[in-house]
Parts: C-alpha cells; sequence; structure tokens
C-alpha cells in the first residue's frame, strides 16, 4: 500500500513569496511547496496538516553557492587558514605553530594576501624552510593562483620543476609550476584529511542557510579522487559536479562525463589566472607589472572546440574567465559557435562563464541572446575593490571601477548566480548579498531583491534547473527554504529609498531583511530541502 501524503503548514511567519508577498504560511507535502498565505485559511485548508510554528521567524528559499571548492575550503577549517594573517610575520608565525602542532606529511594553508599587508611581499622559501625545517609547506595565496612552497615540496613536485613556467627560486610559483606543486601537496593527502575537510567545508555551508553548491573540480585544483569522493559523500547539501577539463569532440565530452561522474564540463576550466597574482590575461598590462599581461590558458580555437563538443553532446559546458582579454576570447568564441550551430541550441544548454569580472555591457549583450550565465562572486569587489583596494594596485583606478559591473550587466538581460568561490571569500550568503547591493563603484551594485535572486533562482538555473520554480517559494517548487531570526523586513524601492515592511497586501513586493552595512545578519535556525533536514539548531 503506497502511504498516505505527508504535509506540513508552517504558520505564525513571515513567507518570502513574490505570489503572496503577506504570506505568513505555508504548506508543504511530499518535499513540494503546494500552498502560500494568511494561517486562518491555510489550517482550514490543511485540516490535517502537521503544524510547525515559526514564532514570527522569515522563511525563503535556501541559498544555492555556484561556486566552491569543498575540501580546500575544509583544509582551511580544519587545518591552517592565513586570511587573517596581518603581515608576512604573522603568516610565517602561524607557520610554525601549526607545524609544531601537526604531523601531517603536508602542512597545508591558504588564504594570504600580500596586497592587504603593510610591506606587501609575499614569503619566500628561505622563509618557509626556517619556519618548518624540511617540512613540505604549501601555501595557497588567497585567489589560489599562485602559491609559496618550501624546498622538499618543491623537490617532491619533480626535478623539472625548475624548467616550469611560472617557477622562481625563492618566491610563489604560479601557472604550470604551481600546478605541479600543488598535485604533490595534493597527492600526500590521505583519505581521511579530505573526508575530514569535505565534512567540515559541507557542515559550514549548511550552518549558513546553504542547501546546495557547484563543486568546481579539475586536474590541476582537486584531482580525480577527491573529486569523485565528494560527488559520492552523503550530505543534505546537494553537490553539483564541474569538471574543469577541455574536449574536442561530442564523443570525448560524453566519455569524459562519464569517467568522471561530473554533471558539466566546466566552472574552473582556465582560460586565464588572478588579478592578485598577476595571471589573469589583459589585452594591455598590468599598472605595476609593465612587462605582464598575464597568462592565457587556452586559445580561442580550444575554447571554440570546447563549446562546440559539448553543444552537440547537449552537455552544460563553461570556462574560468577574468582579465578582459580572456573574457573577449571566451565571448568570441560563444559567437563562433553560435554561428554554426545557432544561438537556440547554445541558450539550450545554459552554457556558463565564473567570475567574468572584466565583462563589458556590450560583451553582456552578446552572451545574453546564446543563455550564457554569468557565476560571479561579490564578495571579490568587497575584499578587492574601491580606491587602494588590490583591483587598483593592479589595474589602476579607471579599469578597476569597471570590474563586477552587477547592474549594467544585469539590465541587458544577462542572467546573474552568484556564488563565494570558497575558501576565496568565506561562503557567508548574507554577506555576499550585502556586498552586491553597496558595490564600490556607484551605479555597478544591484537591488537587495535582485542579488537574492542570483543567489537562489539564478543559482538553480546556473544548475541547469530552468523550470521557474526552484529557488522560488511559489506553489509547486521545490520546498527548499531556509528560516530565520530577523528584525524588521524592509523594501528597497529603486532610488535607495527605504519602504518598511507592511502587511497590506496592495505593497505586492516580498520584503527582504535589512541589508544597510552595519546591520546583523539573519540567525539561522533551520534549513530543509529535498524534505530532509540540512541544518537544525
Amino acid at each position: 500500500m503506497s502511504r498516505a501524503p505527508r504535509t506540513q503548514l508552517l504558520v505564525g511567519g513571515r513567507i518570502y513569496s513574490a505570489s503572496a508577498p503577506d504570506a505568513t504560511a505555508m504548506a508543504v507535502t511530499d518535499g513540494v511547496v503546494v500552498w502560500v498565505g494568511q494561517d486562518r485559511p491555510g489550517r482550514a485548508l490543511h485540516p490535517d496538516a502537521e503544524i510547525v510554528d515559526l514564532d514570527g521567524a522569515f522563511v525563503a528559499p535556501g541559498f544555492v553557492d555556484t561556486h566552491v571548492h569543498l575540501t580546500a575550503h575544509g583544509l582551511a577549517l580544519t587545518g591552517l587558514d592565513l586570511t587573517g594573517a596581518v603581515d608576512r610575520d604573522d603568516a610565517l608565525r602561524r607557520l610554525r605553530a601549526h607545524a609544531d602542532a601537526c604531523d601531517d606529511a603536508v602542512l597545508w594553508g591558504q588564504g594570504w594576501d600580500e596586497t592587504r599587508w603593510p610591506d606587501p611581499t609575499p614569503p619566500t622559501t628561505a622563509e618557509l624552510d626556517a619556519a618548518a625545517p624540511g617540512r613540505m609547506v604549501y601555501l595557497g595565496r588567497v585567489d589560489a593562483h599562485s602559491a609559496a612552497a618550501s624546498t622538499a615540496l618543491r623537490a617532491a613536485a619533480g626535478e623539472d620543476v625548475g624548467t616550469l613556467a611560472g617557477f622562481d627560486p625563492e618566491h610563489p610559483l604560479t601557472g604550470a609550476a604551481h600546478h605541479a606543486v600543488r598535485a604533490a601537496a595534493r597527492s600526500r593527502l590521505t583519505a581521511a584529511q579530505r573526508a575530514r575537510a569535505r565534512l567540515a567545508a559541507l557542515d559550514d555551508l549548511a550552518a549558513q542557510g546553504i542547501v546546495a553548491v557547484h563543486e568546481c573540480g579539475g586536474p590541476e585544483i582537486s584531482g580525480l579522487d577527491d573529486f569523485t569522493e565528494l560527488l559520492g559523500t552523503d550530505h543534505p547539501v546537494e553537490v553539483r559536479g564541474y569538471w574543469g577539463q577541455a574536449v574536442g569532440s561530442a564523443a570525448e565530452a560524453t566519455e569524459l562525463l562519464a569517467a568522471t561522474g561530473a554533471h558539466a564540463l566546466g566552472g574552473d576550466l582556465f582560460v586565464d589566472g588572478s588579478f592578485g597574482s598577476h595571471t589573469a590575461w589583459l589585452s594591455r598590462p598590468y599598472a605595476d607589472r609593465p612587462d605582464c599581461c598575464g597568462t592565457a590558458h587556452l586559445a580561442e580555437d580550444q575554447l571554440v572546440a570546447h563549446i562546440r563538443a559539448c553543444t552537440e553532446a547537449r552537455i552544460q559546458a563553461g570556462f574560468h574567465v577574468i582579465g578582459d582579454a580572456a573574457t573577449a576570447a571566451a565571448v568570441a568564441a560563444f559567437e563562433a559557435v553560435a554561428g554554426e550551430v545557432g544561438g537556440p541550441a547554445l541558450a539550450a544548454c545554459g552554457h556558463r562563464l565564473e567570475h567574468v569580472e572584466s565583462l563589458t555591457v556590450a560583451q553582456a549583450q552578446v552572451l545574453s541572446r546564446y543563455g550564457v550565465i554569468a557565476s560571479m562572486q561579490p564578495g571579490f569587489d568587497a575584499l578587492w575593490g574601491g580606491p587602494g583596494g588590490m583591483y587598483a594596485q593592479r589595474l589602476g583606478a579607471d579599469r578597476a571601477a569597471a570590474l563586477n559591473a552587477f547592474a549594467p550587466l544585469a539590465a541587458t538581460g544577462l542572467s546573474l548566480a552568484f556564488g563565494s568561490d570558497a575558501p576565496v571569500t568565506a561562503p557567508r550568503p548574507w554577506q555576499m548579498l550585502r556586498a552586491a547591493v553597496h558595490h564600490h563603484t556607484p551605479g555597478s551594485g544591484i537591488s537587495p531583491r535582485a542579488a537574492f535572486a542570483a543567489a537562489t533562482r539564478g543559482a538553480w538555473r546556473a544548475g541547469g534547473r530552468r523550470d521557474g520554480t526552484a529557488g522560488t517559494l511559489e506553489p509547486g517548487a521545490p520546498a527548499s527554504y531556509a528560516v530565520w531570526e530577523v528584525g524588521e523586513l524592509v523594501v528597497r524601492a529603486p532610488k535607495d529609498s527605504v519602504q518598511r515592511w507592511s502587511t497590506d497586501p496592495r505593497s505586492r513586493v516580498a520584503p527582504l531583511p535589512d541589508l544597510e552595512p552595519g546591520t546583523d545578519d539573519p540567525v539561522l535556525v533551520r534549513s530543509v530541502h529535498r524534505d530532509r533536514v540540512v541544518y537544525g539548531r
């Protein structure tokens, strides 16, 4: 016999629903939202439902983080996190303390950022050797595109590491040399270390109201063992896996998807590197390195081949692009493939570009025609934008001010999806939304409503769920939601004025927590995804 449907009726709260912005109640049957409205009719319509009293709490769709590196984030949580290091000496002190307390084969650290130090000099090989004599040390820069490495780790990477692009005997490594030492360090992490890190990362995300994530793996990032272990991990936070490896034919794309277990072939498929490590591919030199235009990892013909192959195989594709030259190459590649197969065929796949910090309005108009989604990180502007920030140091004030222009890009119809790139920035969704609203460049910030949509409905769309309900609390939507303790809710009007929350249904605009600078983040009480509790306080 089939069991009777199970219905819960959440009452006495504030429900974030576009169709019923004054809703105080929501009914969920077998993991699907079936009704939203007021308490009294809810009780009448669902007399046999299990009642859940919200006690005034705010209920909203659960967050989705569209770009994470779970094991790396977990290693920072469980090991040596250098994001708070105030200078090089502080970073080295932390390394010494970690080395004294840890007998792991590799001392893995992450997060140092010399652009925020009084003396912007990264740790040298000799300094790592002195802090942890004889130990293999891998200290990844905050952007994960360069790393300081000890002599022992460099030796473990092989005799030819000194011949690879990006090698320096004393200074942090970039490019192929960085990939070699990262692979050597990664290979010495035990399965137990990886499992502990993954669990710590997933639990951390769950505690932030995040119900699903997009893991961006690849041969040079986490390796196939870690990627397949992650996809096989049982945890209530849903993981969609992106594998960053280029292909040249539809058959190769299909075979690679099957071999890796990935859901798509994109994410951190590197066209270039990062601004902080001077490896983002630029059309003209860095302001602080006139001899340098960054690194191009893929040529335009390789981009075209990958997009064509994935489109023919109906597999979502994508690339990591940051510099303006990398962005131009990717946009040109999409235009070239559209000329071959037609725009509708591209749009059917929902291809993505990650980061796209240098994207222009004209380029966004092209991408929006082909249904390409921009997966972006508002925390980058909060961390590196503004006068004197890393962007301005690397590019000069004018070029820096044009980065991550959320509002002008969204105005073209380009679909935005937001994530953290954890561990590059912490996966803290409300802080991420605040960063998107209060951009350093006037006119680039978007409304709280648009920012919230990019972290929920837009993020589900970026992950292939384009049914129009995922990431909402409308009837028929999957019941993926979070319950928050929060004070007064507000509606921000187009001209940056603030209207206080009202139960008047004529307002027809669902309110959100106040995202003004200095306001407190909501406190998570409970979250549910696919009829499974993700987090319960």
